[in-house]
């Protein structure tokens, strides 16, 4: 009989299985009775009869075998609810599994328990939505757990499981890796396949996992990275346990590093002065060669996140517009815009950006090998505020009253009327209102160059502000994602972090 989860990673979690100090349905029991008193409100479904029969037949041989893991309730395990943390899709069921939930429990072994929450579509870097409500920061009630895979990082964080699965399309790995003090690594693009049934635009989407290690991290890749013909983009399996069994064999001295915790956004000082210094630590620990340059990343503007909107108007169907009610209004003010002002010419000013924005950080990755910068520009912010932005005025206002709605949906009918007799007006209105309302455009700012890009990047526990932790963010270049383990690796070995919150049980 055991009285909590397991409070170390996911790895030694395994290694205690096979030592016999712990059974897969101890820990399952221990898994399922803190979650039930937790007030983190970090899972929206739990299995607990399938998850008991498979912890009673566990193979603890197998890499992740009869762990307990949270899958991210954007992911679809048949027979589960497939809501996609909307309101919309409130009684939906999964007819199949994804492919990383069918590796992570097949040739893995883990034992999935339930859903962990997810902002809606995983649109936002938020932690609530209508449908499961507020996703709280283990580290301090109240405060958000980031998003879009904040229940998972909240569930790890908080001491319920030592692994779950999540998603990083814009930084919804790394911004609650960050927020809750974990190891969060985006892959490169294709690393992890997002099959069956998956949507391929954007073409940012990596998926991956919220872990306390960094060897959790790369376990995880080893079971779960590796192509799959349901997802063209996928990249090529690496030799079989490879992942974990490299981590700290490649040699990082004298490599060239430019620090910039910034890149053009806005940041707390206070997390600033966290990352510079954690930078200097680490730059000193590994003998790196630290470059003065900067890199002039174009802004990433509302052209080209109103295109990426058209998957989830095919996800939703007939059902849009009728369905805006029951929509978070973020994402319902989100569609309303983009239908108005969405053209070939917004659609032209997007890809120019992109083109851009790969030139700024190839021409980057020329001079140096990894670019360190924050994760998130402050600390965890208030749990049920709608964006990281202190000034979401065009948001506030456009979901102000009836009337403001009413307003906002008339102005975009005349902007779309007037778009069809001068096609580049819109895109100019987006430049204009990106100018004045930077909330749009700045959630994400840090973490979305690497998606745009598809180079890999992790955020690493370094420090914390009033309480809250600090990551700092390091960019790869393309399938250099094994240095960026061994770098995690020295912060983990030099300034090892809290696996657990302070206030989760040990």
């Amino acid at each position: 009989m055991v009285d909590y989860p397991w409070a170390g990673d996911a790895c030694s979690l395994v290694d205690a299985f096979r030592r016999g100090e712990r059974s897969p349905l101890e820990e399952l029991e221990a898994t399922l009775a803190a979650i039930e008193v937790s007030e983190l409100n970090c899972f929206s479904f739990l299995d607990a009869e399938r998850a008991t029969d498979r912890a009673k037949k566990s193979d603890v041989s197998l890499p992740f075998g009869g762990v307990p893991v949270g899958i991210k309730e954007l992911e679809h395990v048949a027979g589960w609810p497939a809501t996609e943390a909307s309101s919309v899709f409130a009684d939906r069921k999964a007819s199949h599994s994804a492919t990383v939930v069918e590796r992570l429990t097949g040739d893995g072994g883990a034992n999935p328990v339930g859903l962990t929450t997810a902002s809606e579509f995983g649109g936002l870097n938020i932690s609530v939505t209508k449908l499961n409500g507020v996703t709280h920061n283990p580290w301090q009630h109240g405060r958000t757990a980031g998003g879009s895979s904040g229940g998972s990082a909240a569930a790890v964080a908080g001491g319920l499981v030592s692994i779950a699965t999540g998603g990083d399309g814009g930084g919804s790995i790394r911004i609650p890796a960050g927020y809750n003090g974990l190891l969060g690594m985006k892959g490169t693009y294709g690393r992890i396949p997002r099959g069956p049934r998956a949507y391929m635009r954007p073409n940012t989407v990596v998926l991956g996992c919220l872990a306390r290690s960094v060897r959790d991290v790369a376990r995880y890749f080893d079971v779960c990275a590796g192509y799959d013909g349901r997802d063209p983009s996928s990249l090529p399996k690496a030799q079989p346990g490879s992942w974990e069994r490299n981590l700290g064999t490649f040699d990082l001295r004298g490599r060239k590093v430019m620090v910039d915790p910034r890149l053009g956004v806005e940041v707390d000082p206070r997390v600033e002065t966290a990352v510079r210094e954690s930078a200097a630590a680490l730059v000193a620990d590994v003998e790196l060669r630290p470059v003065d340059r900067t890199i002039e990343m174009p802004t990433l503007s509302a052209q080209w996140m109103m295109g990426n909107l058209t998957t989830l108007l095919a996800d939703l169907g007939d059902r849009w517009p009728s369905c805006a009610p029951d929509l978070t209004e973020e994402v319902a003010i989100g569609l309303f815009l983009s239908q108005s002002v969405y053209n070939l010419h917004t659609a032209a000013a997007a890809e120019a950006l992109r083109v851009k924005a790969n030139e700024a950080m190839a021409e980057a990755f020329d001079e140096v090998d990894f670019i360190i910068t924050s994760t998130n520009p402050g600390p965890a912010f208030p749990a049920t505020a709608p964006m990281s932005s202190s000034e979401s005025r065009f948001i506030d206002w456009a979901k102000s009253s009836p009337i403001a709605k009413y307003l906002f949906r008339g102005t975009l009918f005349g902007t779309r009327l007037a778009g069809s007799v001068a096609p580049k007006l819109p895109s100019k209105l987006l430049d204009s209102v990106s100018a004045k309302f930077p909330d749009l455009v700045g959630m994400g700012g840090l973490t979305i160059p690497a998606n745009v890009t598809g180079n890999p990047a992790v955020s690493i526990p370094v420090d914390h502000v009033e309480g809250l932790p600090v990551g700092m963010q390091i960019i790869g270049r393309h399938h250099e994602d094994a240095l960026l383990f061994d770098l995690a690796r020295a912060v983990e070995q030099e300034r090892p972090w809290p696996l657990v919150a302070s206030t989760a049980p040990a």
